[in-house]
């Protein structure tokens, strides 16, 4: 059994395929098959070694049936016998009935041998299926050689849209036939106006044997000079505008001929380069049965042809599918025939009609894309975000199924936020890999502090506010840090969601006893900004003391507001050592209630005896050495700022 390769098959139909755009017609004579000329292949003796047929698929037809069939495959020894014919006469002759006889047909394509078929002699004609499946696009070349001393006599056709197309070719003109038969079609086209055509005719054997004619696309018909025995004729034509179109060229044996059967070799020329014409197509005789059908469809799960499959043969019972690269097989079935199936990619058989069916999915896996928001240390699912793969337009999350490969996601931008395009998802069959598109949101805190100036422990309005420009709703916490001196009563701190259009506010009524600042934090990303308050400053006094021919000495006043109260500095500068130096701080008078002065500080240096006394509105140094002494308390008094201000006074 020979080897086949093939996409699909498909069943065929006993009735008349066309070839291209040419239907052909049907003689009535029993001894014929169908209106068309038979070819056939000369095993010696021939100038033409091989028969050579070109079949063209377009991109627009790959993948459909090409249905490529023979009738007469092979030499019938009872077709030809003792110098008789006998009924149903095709043209098979042998001469040496000793010798083997073998015709092979050879299907090649831009990838190799797609079929190869080699027939002995028998004793019966048949039809047979060459090749019944679809190709990738190309061209593909039929090549018929025959090994022996006689002649094959057979027919060929294709399933539409497919032709059988070539330059050079041989026929078998039969005695037997009475009718006018066609022996190719030749478009000519617009390109060939001006140009020569040139139409050959090798070995008719004289004008007694047979007569030969084109009919023009005008209806015009054309007589052509029949050739000498192993000679060449030739008749050119100019090509005019009105001779655009089909010609078709016929064959008609003459009562005179001297021979059952006459091989005659065309050929086209267009300026003494080889052209091609149409030929080919038969009938095949009523209640004819194809030897050995096998039809092989290779599909996917849901049933449609995969383009670029085929099919091989292993042996004589075999058949396997021939997958594109990543193609998984699912199942092998016998659809029709008698056999048994092995696996998903092999089925074996017994000769005769056969059907397979391998079913097999393309390669798929499936890639995950969704988004995320960064927040914080929180990834926030994103939904509905818009995004391109492999040219669609998707939104998350969203897992597509695609082909093994790379894949770039292509992200769109969400306002108040910025990405980093991801790396390119690699999807391999089977899996599921993810790609995550992450936006890292872009906030703002802001505080206002209204008024910002004010006299101590007044209370100011601060305001908190986080925002956004991302749509979607962040959650967060909005707080208050006071610093010292600095008091509310109101809540410091507030959860919430903020998003686009819609702020997450913070505000509270603070008392401010010093000038400082204030600081709002946003959480969980710790954003933080700051905001000040001014306290306008109660003022302070100077007093300096001279004594003649004796010591100078300076003290210097100064009153703030504190957290609580208002904080009292005295600085006293003296150049001489002094006893007992008397300080004069008067307590401010006139509140609700007494004003009462807090613990003293004093720094100054180390060999002074430095410890005060508090004598009345008086602060006493028991000794002084010459140096700068600094004196601090806490005053409280509810007295206001602008009356806490004593005058001091300086003596020893």
């Amino acid at each position: 059994m020979p080897m086949f390769t093939a996409a699909r098959s498909v069943r065929f139909r006993p009735a008349l395929l066309a070839l291209g755009l040419l239907t052909l017609a049907a003689a009535p004579a029993a001894a014929q098959v169908g209106g068309v000329l038979p070819l056939v292949s000369v095993g010696e003796k021939w100038p033409q070694a091989q028969e050579s047929y070109v079949i063209r698929v377009p991109a627009a037809s790959a993948g459909k049936p090409l249905g490529l069939e023979v009738y007469s495959p092979t030499v019938n020894l009872a077709d030809y016998v003792d110098g008789r014919r006998t009924d149903g006469y095709f043209g098979d002759e042998l001469y040496k009935k000793n010798e083997p006889f073998e015709t092979t047909f050879t299907l090649t394509g831009p990838n190799g041998t797609v079929v190869e078929r080699r027939y002995g002699p028998n004793r019966e004609h048949t039809w047979d299926s060459l090749f019944a499946g679809g190709l990738s696009a190309g061209t593909y070349t039929l090549k018929v050689s025959s090994r022996g001393d006689g002649k094959n006599s057979f027919a060929l056709r294709v399933a539409a849209p497919f032709a059988l197309e070539t330059s050079d070719f041989s026929v078998n003109a039969r005695s037997t036939d009475a009718a006018d038969l066609l022996a190719a079609t030749l478009n000519v086209t617009s390109e060939w106006n001006g140009r020569v055509l040139g139409l050959l005719n090798y070995d008719v054997d004289g004008a007694k044997e047979a007569e030969l004619w084109a009919v023009q696309p005008n209806g015009t018909r054309v007589n052509l000079t029949p050739s000498e025995n192993g000679r060449t004729a030739t008749d050119t034509f100019k090509i005019t505008p009105d001779l655009l179109g089909e010609w078709k060229l016929f064959i008609r044996v003459l009562p005179t001929t001297k021979q059952y059967s006459n091989a005659i070799r065309y050929a086209f020329r267009l300026d003494d380069k080889p052209i091609t014409a149409r030929v080919g197509g038969f009938t095949p005789p009523a209640n004819a049965q194809i030897a050995n059908r096998l039809i092989v469809d290779v599909v996917d799960p849901q049933g449609r042809p995969i383009p670029g499959a085929s099919y091989s043969l292993v042996g004589d019972a075999v058949v396997r599918p021939e997958l594109p690269a990543g193609y998984v097989p699912v199942s092998g079935a016998l659809l029709e025939g008698t056999g048994n199936v092995v696996s998903p990619s092999e089925v074996r058989y017994q000769p005769g009609s056969n059907r397979i069916r391998f079913v097999a999915r393309p390669p798929q896996g499936q890639l995950a894309v969704d988004a995320v928001a960064l927040y914080g240390d929180q990834r926030i699912p994103l939904t509905g975000v818009p995004f391109a793969i492999d040219g669609r337009t998707l939104t998350t999350p969203a897992t597509v199924p695609l082909a093994p490969g790379d894949y770039p996601v292509a992200p769109t931008t969400i306002p108040g936020s910025t990405f980093t395009r991801p790396l390119p998802g690699r999807v391999a069959d089977g899996g599921t890999n993810r790609v995550t598109i992450e936006y890292r949101v872009l906030t703002e805190v802001t505080l206002v502090t209204s008024p910002d100036i004010l006299n101590a422990c007044d209370v100011t309005q601060l305001t908190a506010t986080a925002r956004t420009d991302f749509p979607y709703r962040l959650p967060a916490r909005l707080k208050l840090n006071l610093p010292t001196g600095w008091t509310s009563d109101y809540p410091l701190e507030v959860p919430g969601e903020f998003s686009q259009g819609q702020p997450l506010n913070l505000k509270a009524p603070v008392r401010v006893c010093r000038s400082d600042t204030a600081e709002a934090v946003l959480d969980p990303i710790d954003l933080r900004t700051t905001g000040q308050a001014r306290v306008r400053n109660p003022g302070g006094a100077n007093v300096t003391r001279n004594v003649q021919g004796g010591a100078r000495a300076s003290l210097h006043k100064s009153v703030e507001a504190g957290a609580q109260g208002y904080l009292v500095t005295l600085v006293l500068n003296v150049d001489s050592t002094l006893e007992n130096v008397r300080l004069l701080d008067p307590l401010p008078t006139g509140g609700a209630q007494p004003a009462v002065r807090g613990a003293l500080q004093v720094q100054g240096p180390s060999l002074a005896n430095v410890t005060p006394r508090v004598d009345g509105d008086g602060i006493v140094l028991p000794r002084v050495i010459p140096g700068t002494y600094t004196l601090t308390y806490t005053l409280f008094t509810d007295q206001p700022a602008d009356r806490i201000v004593t005058t001091p006074g300086l003596s020893w």
